[in-house]
């Protein structure tokens, strides 16, 4: 039997506002390589997710996402921005030393969405 294989993994992010999240995306530096019928492609370098025009309080407030990134310290100035937080509505955790050898920070999106933004120590 060959072995399986696979392309890529994406997972659907809900949007309670899809054109307010698609465009707070978009601020933070993901670009939305394709759009339509309530569905984007958002991409940054080679990570990326598709933002879906469907919120659900429920998936909203239980979907977590990890970001690793190289340089966190710059991710933590970048998204605590006040103009982000004022527009937006997201909130922005402080960054934390980890137990398990990652130095990250939390922030949520428009709909509540829970990203955690992490580098390796």
């Amino acid at each position: 039997m060959a072995a399986l294989q696979a392309i890529e993994l994406k997972a659907f992010v809900p949007a309670r506002d899809f054109d307010l999240s698609l465009r707070f995306y978009q601020e933070v530096g993901f670009t939305a390589s394709s759009a339509g019928e309530g569905v984007a492609y958002l991409k940054l370098q080679g990570c990326a997710f598709l933002l879906q025009d469907f919120y659900d309080p429920g998936l909203a407030d239980n979907l977590m996402l990890h970001l690793l990134v190289p340089d966190v310290d710059a991710w933590h100035q970048h998204m605590a921005r006040d103009t982000l937080q004022r527009y937006y509505g997201v909130r922005v955790g402080s960054l934390t030393q980890q137990p398990w050898g990652m130095i990250d920070f939390v922030f949520w999106d428009p709909s509540g969405v829970l990203w955690r933004v992490g580098q390796a120590l």
